[in-house]
């Protein structure tokens, strides 16, 4: 399976784009629309969009394969797109140690579901952007679309 044209926009509102570099919330060196530089990646000048998108179309295929190798049940081109997002934004050792995984590979769909929900702190606290950034997974992993208010969500309200 491919990330969808849904799952996507959401990707893409939640982490923003930036044309710098900037320290993301756990201080790792990040530029475009969140990508994480690695060594000896430098973009001194900064990128453009359509540089961004290169990196962007890199990591989210990283993530699909992640997705692709740990599932072992059937999913839907929501739960999919859900589940790619949530590796983009955490990682896939983050899926890979997850309740969210066994459950689905439980057959637990709907208990998996639910699991996004619990991933919405930065540390100890609620965090705005993460809390809207996981309901709006739940919506693509139940069928529906992204919360239209959360197209108001840019990168910065996810480092609050």
């Amino acid at each position: 399976m491919q990330l969808s044209a849904a799952g996507l926009k959401l990707l893409k509102r939640s982490e923003g784009f930036r044309n710098h570099v900037y320290l993301d919330p756990e201080g790792l060196p990040t530029i475009g629309y969140g990508h994480r530089l690695m060594h000896p990646e430098s973009f001194p000048a900064g990128i453009d969009e359509a540089q961004a998108a290169g990196l962007l179309a890199a990591d989210i295929r990283e993530a699909e394969q992640a997705v692709e190798r740990m599932v072992e049940v059937p999913l839907t081109q929501g739960q999919f797109d859900a589940l790619v997002d949530f590796c983009f934004n955490l990682g896939a050792g983050k899926l890979a140690s997850s309740t969210l995984l066994k459950e689905l590979n439980a057959g637990r769909y709907q208990a998996a579901g639910t699991q996004l929900l619990r991933w919405d702190h930065a540390g100890a606290t609620v965090n705005a952007g993460l809390k809207a950034r996981r309901e709006a997974e739940f919506q693509l992993w139940h069928g529906g679309s992204a919360h239209p208010e959360s197209d108001a969500l840019s990168f910065s309200v996810l480092q609050a």
